[in-house]
């Protein structure tokens, strides 16, 4: 398997998470009482906090080694070698429901937690948010939103929207002023733009000197069946249900499917299964008022009735 991490010549680091073709050995280490630093017990607790998401393992294996070239860097520091400098704004490139913002929102903890972001909080924003209708007014917004994100990440979802007016659109004074407010202000927060990996790219082709200025840009893979059932499973169990063996054949059924039929630019994963588990629990609250059944276990079942598809 190729390693997650690829440095180009220009010192940006390219991470596509690609599904494995065969099992990776796993290397269990234990550490003793005394064994444990400070920085041991912080990997251990981001390998904990990781270890409630579904799938995503190449993106928690990056995650980690960030932290570890953080402490280094660190280290190498305290004993007078050169370090990098560390320059930590991101691109995710995926489709819609892929853990984007759950990994921005993660990152943000555990930067927040090794003291590289006094806040460590997410602002969501879209195109909307820093745009405005006229001269001047997008700079200002842009400014705003930045101001809010200090010690924190600004995370973009859609960042090409920004790029599709050409020159005479407000959308590039959104982008030359946090491409100065990067340079300007470069330890005091984090961009993270995110969006579909081909808008992605034709955004960057059309802004050339914004590639060098992200060093770190993740694809994020869409899910499988099995994961997308494993997070429909994590999502009935969080609320206090459960499927019936028949609720999960016939949902797995539809996922495959759907996973045939639709284009992967329209099937937003993770949202998509978020969506059928809110509607499929109304419907089994309909049918169970209708039937007058109350008890534990009825109250707790899904039914593969209850299943309520977005096109259904």
């Amino acid at each position: 398997m190729e390693q997650p991490i690829r440095m180009k010549n220009n010192g940006q680091i390219s991470i596509t998470l690609t599904p494995k073709t065969k099992q990776d050995p796993v290397i269990e280490v234990q550490f003793t009482r005394k064994e444990r630093t400070k920085e041991l017990e912080v990997l251990m607790e981001i390998e904990e906090e990781l270890g409630t998401l579904v799938g995503l393992d190449e993106i928690k294996r990056i995650i980690k080694e960030i932290y570890a070239w953080i402490i280094i860097n660190r280290k190498r520091e305290e004993m007078g070698l050169k370090n990098s400098q560390l320059v930590l704004h991101m691109m995710f490139k995926g489709n819609p429901g892929t853990g984007k913002t759950t990994v921005a929102r993660l990152i943000g903890k555990l930067f927040h937690k090794i003291h590289v972001l006094p806040k460590g909080h997410l602002i969501e924003a879209e195109r909307a948010d820093l745009v405005g209708e006229y001269i001047g007014h997008t700079a200002q917004k842009t400014r705003d939103l930045i101001k809010r994100a200090l010690g924190g990440i600004l995370f973009i979802d859609e960042a090409y929207s920004l790029g599709r007016g050409g020159e005479k659109d407000f959308g590039k004074e959104a982008i030359d002023t946090l491409v100065t407010h990067m340079e300007n202000r470069a330890n005091e927060f984090i961009l993270i733009l995110a969006g579909y990996p081909q808008e992605m790219e034709r955004f960057l082709q059309l802004n050339p000197g914004l590639k060098s200025r992200f060093p770190i840009i993740i694809e994020f893979p869409d899910y499988t069946v099995d994961e997308l059932m494993k997070i429909a499973q994590k999502l009935v169990r969080e609320k206090e249900y459960q499927f019936t063996p028949d609720a999960e054949r016939k949902l797995r059924e539809h996922l495959v499917l759907v996973k045939t039929l639709y284009h992967t630019k329209h099937f937003s994963n993770g949202r998509y299964i978020r969506n059928i588990v809110e509607k499929s629990i109304r419907a089994q609250a309909m049918r169970l008022l209708l039937s007058n059944s109350f008890d534990r276990k009825e109250l707790m079942t899904i039914r593969s009735v209850d299943l309520v598809f977005p096109d259904d």
